[in-house]
This record gives C-alpha cells, sequence and structure tokens, in this order.
C-alpha cells in the first residue's frame, strides 16, 4: 500500500524545493537584453545578492553550477603555480581544491575530519610555517554539503589574521546562504560564491561571487583569467557583458522572485527558522539514537550545520528506509556521500521549507524505522514538536 498521493517532499540537500512564486516568475516571455526591464532585473539581482553576502562589494552572476563558481573565484584571482591552501572538512572543499589542481595551481590540503570543523589553531600553526607566503590563498566552505559540518569562518579568519598571513580567504557558501549567518565584510572574507539550488530556493543553474577589494586587486595580475567568466570583461558597459552573452533570462526572473520571498521574510527571520526547524531536526534524531544503531556524523552539537543533517545508521543499510520514506510516504531524503556513501541519511532542510514539512519528514523516517524494524528511540517526532513549541 502507499500512501505517498497527494504533495510530496524533497528533503534532500539540494536542489531544493522551488516556491510557486519562483516557478510562475519564469513563465513570461523573453526580453531585449540590450535596453528596458531586462537591465533593471540584472541590477536588482546584483544588489540582492549584495544585501544576501553582507557585503558592499562588486557581485557577479554566471550561468553555471557552483563548480562554475569555485573556477570563477581561481581564474579571476591567481596565476598559474600559485599555491592555495584547501581547508578540508569534508568533501567540497576538497572538491574545490581539485578543481584548482585542473586551472594549474599547486594544491595543498589541511587534513580535516568530516566528524569536525575546521581547526582554527591548526590554520594558524600552517600559516605561520609559511614564512614566505606561498601560498596565495586559503579556500573552505562554511557548511559542507557531504559532511553536514558547519565551520566557524570568524574563528578561521583570526586564525589567518593572527598568524599575519597576506592570502586571500575565500568561502563557499553554496550549502549555507540564505540558511545560516554570514556576514562577508563583518568578517573581513575576501571572496564568497554560492549556487542559486539550496538556500536561495531558485532552479539550478545560477551561481553568484562576491569580490572584495583585496580579490579585484588581485584580479589585476591574475594570468588564469579566461574570457567567460573573466570579471574585467563583465566590468564593461554594455548589458550584454555582464554575463559574457546572453543573460538566462528566466532564471534571472526566478532569481529574483526568490530574493523578494527572502527580503519580506526578513533576513535574518530566514536564519532563525531555518535554525529552530535544524534543532527539531536534531532534537528527534538524539531521540532515535538511543536505540544504539543511529549516530549523528558531526560530534559536537555545536557544529552541526543547519541546512543539512546527516545521521549514520551502524550495521543497517539506509537504502530500505529511504526508498521506505519515497515510494510509500512521498518524501525524498538524501543519502551519504563521500567517505559517508552508503552509510547514512543526510536531511536537506534549507530554503523553502517549514514546520510542516520538517515534521512530516520526521514522521516518515519513523514509521519506516517501525516498519524496517530498525532499532530506535521511541518519541523522536514528539520531541521536536516541543522544541518547535517551545522556540514559538
Amino acid at each position: 500500500m502507499t500512501l505517498r498521493n497527494g504533495k510530496e517532499f524533497l528533503m534532500i540537500p539540494g536542489p531544493t524545493n522551488v516556491p510557486d512564486e519562483v516557478l510562475r516568475a519564469m513563465h513570461r516571455p523573453a526580453l531585449d537584453i540590450y535596453e528596458g526591464p531586462m537591465i533593471q532585473t540584472t541590477y536588482d539581482c546584483l544588489e540582492g545578492l549584495q544585501r544576501l553576502f553582507r557585503t558592499k562589494e562588486r557581485t557577479y552572476i554566471y550561468a553555471a553550477n557552483g563548480h562554475g563558481a569555485w573556477d570563477a573565484a581561481l581564474t579571476n584571482t591567481l596565476c598559474r603555480g600559485d599555491k592555495v591552501l584547501v581547508l578540508a572538512s569534508g568533501r567540497f572543499a576538497i572538491g574545490w581544491g581539485e578543481a584548482a589542481s585542473v586551472s594549474g595551481l599547486d594544491v595543498e590540503v589541511l587534513p580535516g575530519s568530516w566528524q569536525h570543523p575546521v581547526d582554527p589553531t591548526a590554520v594558524e600553526t600552517r600559516l605561520r610555517q609559511d614564512t614566505d607566503h606561498q601560498i596565495k590563498a586559503i579556500l573552505v566552505v562554511q557548511v559542507d554539503t557531504a559532511s553536514g559540518v558547519c565551520n566557524d569562518i570568524p574563528a578561521i579568519r583570526k586564525a589567518i589574521d593572527a598568524a599575519g598571513h597576506p592570502g586571500l580567504f575565500m568561502m563557499d557558501c553554496i550549502a549555507s546562504l540564505g540558511c545560516v549567518p554570514f556576514e562577508m565584510d563583518e568578517w573581513n572574507v575576501d571572496l564568497a560564491l554560492t549556487g542559486s539550488q539550496k538556500g536561495l530556493m531558485t532552479p539550478p543553474g545560477l551561481s553568484f561571487v562576491a569580490a572584495g577589494k583585496r580579490a579585484l586587486k588581485a584580479h589585476e595580475t591574475a594570468d588564469l583569467r579566461v574570457n567567460y567568466l573573466d570579471w574585467t570583461f563583465r566590468h564593461g558597459p554594455e548589458h550584454y557583458q555582464k554575463y559574457c552573452g546572453t543573460p538566462p533570462e528566466h532564471l534571472l526572473f526566478a532569481f529574483k522572485a526568490a530574493l523578494d520571498l527572502i527580503e519580506a521574510e526578513g533576513l535574518e527571520n530566514v536564519w532563525k527558522r531555518h535554525a529552530i526547524l535544524a534543532e527539531a531536526c536534531r532534537r528527534a534524531i538524539a531521540v532515535w539514537a538511543e536505540g544504539g544503531v543511529i549516530s549523528f556524523g558531526v560530534t559536537g552539537p555545536q557544529h552541526r550545520s543547519n541546512s543539512v543533517t546527516v545521521f549514520k545508521l551502524d550495521g543497517y543499510d539506509p537504502a530500505p528506509l529511504r526508498e521506505f520514506t519515497r515510494s510509500v510516504c512521498g518524501v525524498t531524503i538524501g543519502g551519504t556521500i563521500g567517505d559517508l556513501s552508503g552509510k547514512g541519511i543526510r536531511i536537506g532542510h534549507m530554503g523553502h521549507i517549514n514546520a510542516v514539512m520538517i515534521l512530516g519528514t520526521l514522521s516518515a523516517i519513523d514509521l519506516g524505522l517501525k516498519k524496517l524494524n530498525i532499532p530506535h528511540g521511541e518519541g523522536a517526532v514528539q520531541a521536536a514538536i516541543e522544541y518547535i513549541a517551545g522556540a514559538l
């Protein structure tokens, strides 16, 4: 028997649910790309990005996914053979480092853990050793989508400053922007990037970069620049130059609608909503863990992200549980990837979600645990309800 007929829930860590208002915004004719409303849409999106990144610096829009933003960050600021230090805390900083290697950069990985955030002390120690400043950039993710780790960005910035190191501080906010607090200017981040398809509630296909003064200065001598990604060309006076060609019009209409939704709610309120729903999810998992099989992927509670939660199943294949929630209940939850592949579940709680969706997801998982006879503590959903009630 299936209970899935009805509105299905997509609760994976990206791409995420797209609001109806955003979908409707794309249902319109194409516009002239040289004058009129399309130009205003571009500037609305660029200025909206400044508010999201909390910066007064320049922002850029690419018709690309997050990997395109990785390449844009690297090629616009660095020179062939430059060394970059990758701060590992899961899969995606490593992936950015792999992109750097393909671009002709010398990549060093500061080892990390999938269970813990980047250690600022280790960052400071390594940078103090770099006395001749061979390291030109430090790459880190705020939230790693694979591990669920949330890194302490101000603490890492303090470590860089304590070492007196001039390397560019570059941030991947793909799984965090619009979900958790991020303050580019206040935290002295030199470059930040993100994608459209997670907390920003827009279909995949757009990526965004915010570049501070030091990144723009480095751009003047960067020799990895390529035509499509190049900031200098995008600084040109013609509107089409903002995209190095034809704008991705309908995705821009969608993104502008998503920005309107975020600003109507208020960015700080968006952060608060994510924090409450994420903690409700964690309260439920803590109860399930009493059965001795389920455990959190990230050890320290303060380092678990508010956009994705990872839990492991010891001795049980998570695939049947994912299949049960999808085929019986109409709730799609994520599997683990990378070093955790086949070992657990990822619940995405970012973007266009509310209390009903998180409670429904937890209920579907709870039902699946019962039907599949996976040992777990009782009362998990009630624990989530009680937390939300107390947070209101």
